[in-house]
């Protein structure tokens, strides 16, 4: 019986490439090395593979070069490592891709003005891929996006080189999972959803992060993996809507909103405490529930919980901005000409991560008011606001006893919280920092 040339090649693709990832001599590719493709690098090439980022930033690339970490929980010392060894490359140029027998896509996908996903990173990616995309490859996407982006828009691109999903190629679909700053779960312990466009699709990806990743858990689908991480973040986005919302009742009530908190978290089942803030920050919460909504739209449906919650989250820098008002007028002050000092400016405690974070509309608004502004932040040295660039002020206690009013933003562990109690003439506290703190001038959140 005569066997076809072509038939037996696409036999052994799958088995090509599995031997290479079963035996860590597949070459991998990320596209992207942010603080999400960076540390999956980092855990590749401690599992035995050769890992290449592809980035645009020739800066990026350097300073993976150097063994220069920017990512705060991939250490210099461990980057530098694997790069010295060989096990991690980077580089500007897309033909690497030709090298790679597989790619992970790592970009960002921010929202546009108008709420609507933008995924022309994501589009940049798969243009590179596709113009390198060759038989037995494996192209995974990680980026967070909307239900039925991974077969919608990038399948169509790939197949339109000719090749065709599970049998020249394989697409998979693995949202990221990377909370920065945790040092109690990273990328290496973290389950790892996977879903493919074809089960072939989701073998072959489960079986290169089974390689690395301590738990692999595989779905029946790419939009199955897609809606996990929205429900994830969703699921924190309309539970902090809600605490949100409780705050700002209780301020009206004149109850501690932290205190009846902290008394149901004591119930030991059917209650999981959140917690009031500024607003939301990140790149994650604040996002990824609109490109749910989008997409909830997009077939037909009105998702209302969603809304109002992203309604609520966004109101709280005014109120935060209220209370400050509040505190000054009780010290016979108006905000414009007031000296308001902002400590923390990163969207959460202990990291240098700025991107969406709550504290930005605050100071702008503030600003808008007249207040003179200024901020202390051991972890952002630089801070743009609008057309303003602001430097970070050592926190000392002469400098806080210049302020009219100390703000804190961001709860960072570093700071000495009795040295602003007790040298501030005004706090403003609206992460609970101050907890035990019942001072007049102390106004919480």
């Amino acid at each position: 019986m005569r066997i076809d040339q072509a038939d037996t090649q696409e036999r052994s693709l799958p088995l090509d490439l599995r031997e290479k990832i079963l035996s860590k001599e597949a070459h991998l590719g990320v596209i992207g090395m942010g603080y999400v493709g960076l540390p999956l690098m980092v855990e590749f090439a401690k599992a035995g593979f050769s890992v290449t980022g592809v980035d645009i930033s020739a800066d990026r690339v350097d300073e993976v070069l150097r063994g220069s970490s920017y990512v705060g929980d991939v250490p210099s010392w461990e980057l530098k490592g694997l790069v010295e060894v060989g096990k991690i490359g980077a580089t500007i140029d897309e033909k690497i891709l030709d090298e790679m027998d597989s790619v992970n896509i790592c970009v960002p996908t921010p929202l546009r003005k108008t709420r609507d996903p933008d995924v022309s990173f994501i589009v940049d990616a798969v243009e590179k891929i596709s113009a390198h995309l060759h038989p037995g490859q494996l192209i995974i996407l990680e980026s967070t996006t909307y239900p039925g982006t991974t077969e919608e828009l990038i399948l169509p691109k790939l197949e339109s080189t000719g090749l065709k999903v599970g049998k020249d190629f394989f697409l998979a679909f693995s949202p990221e999972r990377v909370d920065p700053g945790n040092p109690q779960f990273s990328t290496r312990n973290i389950p790892k959803v996977v879903g493919g466009v074809t089960p072939q699709c989701t073998e072959m990806a489960v079986l290169l992060y089974q390689r690395a990743l301590e738990t692999v858990v595989p779905v029946q689908s790419t939009v199955v993996a897609e809606m996990v991480k929205l429900l994830e973040n969703t699921f924190r986005s309309v539970n902090i809507g809600l605490v949100n919302e409780l705050a700002m009742m209780c301020d009206k009530m004149n109850i501690d909103v932290w205190e009846v908190i902290d008394a149901a978290a004591s119930k030991p089942f059917g209650f999981m405490p959140f917690y009031p803030g500024p607003g939301l920050g990140g790149h994650c919460i604040p996002i990824d529930p609109f490109y749910l909504s989008w997409k909830a739209k997009q077939s037909g449906f009105e998702p209302r919980f969603i809304e109002l919650a992203g309604q609520i989250n966004s109101m709280m820098p005014d109120h935060v901005v209220d209370l400050v008002v509040r505190g000054l007028n009780g010290h016979a002050k108006a905000v414009k000409g007031s000296k308001i000092l902002i400590l923390g400016v990163a969207y959460k405690r202990d990291i240098d991560d700025i991107r969406e974070s709550p504290a930005l509309d605050v100071i702008q608004e503030l600003q808008n008011r007249g207040a003179e502004i200024e901020y202390s932040d051991p972890f952002c040295p630089t801070l743009n606001v609008g057309d303003r660039t602001l430097t970070n002020r050592e926190l000392t206690g002469e400098m806080l006893a210049g302020y009219d009013c100390v703000l804190i933003a961001t709860d960072h562990t570093t700071v000495d919280y009795d040295l602003v109690v007790d040298r501030s003439k005004l706090l403003v506290d609206t992460r609970n920092v101050l907890k035990g703190h019942h001072e007049p001038k102390v106004i919480k959140l």
